[in-house]
């Protein structure tokens, strides 16, 4: 009976990290579904690139800088900045850009949701372009972020989120290489059809299939999976790059976790129908096994941590992984607790999954009580980070 139930908490972990992966791989060597590119690369379209800011005057000007120079023609650009009720001085800052071209939405506190459908109503361009107030995009990124959209059948395009390197911030490692994980899972369900969804920090939909999202939900997750809600694909662009400054430590992450992840699971409800296999195939099973069983895995987790004494006493095979249980959740725990242990990238990396797993309990307690996570409020601190799905 020990052996089972060790075997089906194993199971349960590792089906979303090892057997999902090597499912995933095989799906897209054997059965690719390759872009129909459509005219030349050079035929861009208008586009419009909206970052929504609440609070953002230590970025807002070097993000709007960094906008102005992508390589893209200057008439088939348009660049929004919507304030979320900014206090600070964002709204200044971003109307000294305005005669280079920036339009500057000041709106009342509504939260991102409601600035983004702002943002959206005001534009013009067919391809809508969001990105976060803190991102760096090279300049050759927007060029790259459209070219899927030469394909008809492309509703959405994901780009590649990446972490700008930090000595002083070694426990950025655990999240780097989670990053490093998901966007080789990307690259895998974007071959075989449809990436899961987008994160905030590069991605674009056509116009006419921007859906509004809910206050309650995380936009990126939302506004990517309406295009495949809506019968056409989503496909990841590695060559559309977005850089972010790391997180700024455990604390702060921990807390962006449970608000990312409670607001995860509530858009999980509103994209409820993505679930039916019936109507969306595998992108149904993939969507499951990455939105919602990996994100249970903390549940056999916790069981086999509290099983490791019993383990151990079994002998055996059993005894083996109650040591190594044990001995993995000291080392995650040593690195929670010490910045110099954080230096070592396994020890990192073991923090963060254990972060990471807390995080997921509390935002599964967070559903099952119903509470809701509406306001849009970014970390502060070095190399602060704002919401996104990942």
């Amino acid at each position: 009976m020990m052996a089972f139930l060790l075997g089906l908490a194993l199971l349960a972990i590792g089906g979303p990290f090892i057997v999902y992966p090597i499912l995933l791989f095989l799906n897209a060597r054997f059965f690719p579904r390759p872009l129909l590119m459509e005219g030349h690369p050079s035929d861009l379209p208008h586009v419009s690139l909206i970052i929504c800011a609440h609070d953002e005057a230590d970025s807002v000007a070097a993000r709007l800088e960094n906008a102005l120079d992508l390589d893209y023609p200057e008439d088939r650009l348009e660049i929004l900045l919507a304030s979320d009720g900014s206090g600070d001085a964002t709204v200044p800052i971003a109307r000294a850009f305005e005669d280079r071209g920036v339009r500057v939405l000041d709106l009342p506190r509504q939260g991102k949701a409601r600035a983004l459908e702002a943002a959206v109503e005001a534009s013009t361009g067919g391809i809508l372009a969001f990105s976060d107030a803190n991102s760096h995009w090279p300049a050759t990124a927007l060029r790259a972020l459209v070219q899927p959209f030469r394909d008809p059948r492309v509703g959405g395009v994901a780009g590649d989120q990446r972490y700008r390197s930090s000595t002083a911030n070694g426990e950025a490692a655990g999240e780097r290489s989670y990053w490093q994980f998901d966007r080789m899972l990307k690259r895998w369900q974007s071959v075989a059809g449809n990436v899961i969804s987008s994160t905030g920090a590069i991605h674009a939909v056509r116009r006419e299939l921007f859906e509004a999202p809910p206050e309650d939900a995380t936009d990126d997750f939302m506004i990517s999976t309406g295009v495949i809600a809506q019968g056409r694909r989503l496909v990841f662009q590695e060559d559309a790059v977005a850089i972010e400054p790391p997180a700024a430590g455990h604390a702060g992450e921990f807390r962006r976790k449970v608000r990312i992840i409670t607001r995860g699971l509530r858009a999980l409800g509103y994209r409820r129908r993505l679930l039916d296999p019936t109507r969306h195939g595998l992108y149904a099973i993939e969507l499951f096994v990455h939105k919602l069983w990996r994100r249970l895995t903390w549940i056999p987790f916790f069981g086999l941590c509290l099983a490791s004494p019993f383990l151990i006493r079994a002998g055996g095979i059993p005894a083996l992984f109650g040591f190594v249980t044990i001995g993995l959740v000291a080392s995650g725990l040593l690195g929670l607790g010490s910045s110099a242990a954080r230096r070592f990238k396994p020890i990192s990396i073991l923090a963060y999954v254990l972060m990471v797993n807390a995080a997921c309990a509390v935002a599964f307690s967070n559903a099952l009580r119903g509470r809701q996570v509406s306001r849009w409020e970014p970390d502060r601190g070095i190399g602060h980070s704002p919401d996104r799905v990942s």
